[in-house]
């Protein structure tokens, strides 16, 4: 079977939201084994709602429409959604009760009457229990047996409504699932990364392997089609084997969720170190993505900027002859920070980062996107050298993970 996603908001259109749902919804329908033809994205207008609607159910076997559901007049999804559908809206008595419920106590004393608009579904339609919100899901099927979903638009109350009350009816439409793994690979560019498993691309059947680039990581999805996950396991795991033989210590997670910072503070919490930064051309952004992590105050106790000479002399005690001799964006500048940074924490760990995140200060022997990063494991100092292609955001996203990577490979490589 084939769906469409309809994002319905003129803020999603505007850009003033980031539409989020689409991805999580794409992703979960092919999990399900439901291919994803089309998303639309529609404003809060009456009748291009409605023409997108009949155009997805003529195209589509199931239609997924997310936000448009809450109490004001510019929310008409259901309204809509009953016009194509040629059914009438009704007050459902059960989402009265659990909305009066979900109120009480709150800071209303009395419910607005246009909330009571929340508890409308379209007449004969089947009521999904919003457990973190107000306004229920609605699964309703037309003249035809296309399907649609109307799903409210906050991510909280829609991922869970989702995976609870819509993904067991989809599955019930398939005879089959798609299982994935995430290969995640750090310090590889896409391109490098795609030629070791080439051969494994061109000959893929069950399962097939994607590549994706990340910023300065590549994710390898795998996904086998079968009848259910421990089938899926065992058709995934020669492949598995053989990405993981391949790229050796690249691979830092075969978790979709687990991000490359919460695999290096889980490594220092497991090897009993503490971190610090010292940062230059990423200005704080790599010790910004590690504190991301919960946690992470356990290994993480200070760390520094360093952006002027001035302050690598003064903080880092980087030498003024080094500065004068090699530049700040050198091997010896990088390897002087890392050592600094540890010996002004008392860490155990340390990264210093020194570079040219452009668009200005570049020359022909050190151009924009170039990158020195000196990490300190236990006394042992490794600078790499890198260039990084893109704009300033991307090259200083490019020296963090790449910093973050290059450290937990020293600190692998220390034991």
């Amino acid at each position: 079977m084939n769906a469409e996603l309809i994002s319905v908001g003129t803020e999603l259109l505007m850009g003033n939201i980031v539409n989020t749902n689409v991805a999580f919804l794409a992703r979960e329908c092919t999990a399900a084994g439901i291919s994803v033809l089309h998303q639309v994205t529609v404003g809060d207008n009456m009748e291009r709602l409605c023409d997108a609607i009949k155009t997805a159910l003529e195209r589509a076997d199931i239609v997924i429409l997310t936000g448009g559901l809450g109490p004001t007049k510019d929310d008409m999804t259901k309204e809509a959604a009953a016009k194509v559908a040629g059914r009438n809206i009704v007050r459902d008595a059960h989402s009265v009760e659990r909305m009066l419920a979900y109120l009480k106590g709150s800071i209303y004393k009395e419910v607005p009457e246009n909330n009571y608009r929340q508890a409308d579904i379209i007449e004969g339609a089947q009521v999904l229990d919003n457990d973190n919100g107000i306004a229920p899901g609605i699964y309703v099927e037309d003249a035809l047996g296309k399907k649609m979903f109307l799903l409210p638009g906050p991510p909280n109350e829609l991922k869970p409504m989702f995976q609870a009350k819509v993904l067991p009816i989809l599955m019930s439409f398939t005879d089959g699932i798609l299982y994935s793994k995430m290969v995640k690979l750090g310090g590889i560019s896409e391109s490098v990364a795609e030629t070791k498993i080439l051969d494994l691309i061109t000959a893929q059947t069950n399962p097939t392997i994607a590549p994706y680039a990340k910023n300065g990581q590549v994710w390898i999805r795998v996904t086998a089609k079968c009848s259910e996950e421990e089938e899926g396991r065992k058709i995934l795991e020669p492949t598995i084997c053989m990405l993981k033989e391949r790229f050796g210590e690249a691979v830092f997670t075969l978790e979709e969720e687990v991000s490359l910072e919460e695999v290096l503070i889980g490594l220092l919490k497991e090897r009993n170190m503490t971190v610090t930064t010292a940062e230059s051309c990423t200005g704080g952004l790599l010790m910004g993505t590690l504190v991301n992590v919960s946690g992470a105050s356990d290994v993480i106790h200070e760390a520094v900027v360093t952006y002027a000479n001035e302050a690598k002399e003064k903080y880092l005690h980087v030498s003024h002859e080094t500065l004068k001799r090699y530049g700040a964006v050198s091997e010896q500048t990088a390897y002087e920070m890392a050592t600094g940074a540890a010996k002004l924490a008392g860490a155990d760990a340390a990264v210093g980062i020194t570079g040219i995140a452009g668009p200005g200060g570049g020359t022909k022997e050190k151009p924009v996107g170039t990158v020195y990063v000196g990490c300190y494991v236990n006394g042992v100092v490794t600078v790499e050298h890198y260039v990084f292609r893109g704009d300033r955001r991307k090259i200083r996203e490019y020296s963090v993970n790449y910093a973050m990577d290059q450290l937990r490979r020293a600190i692998l490589a220390s034991h």
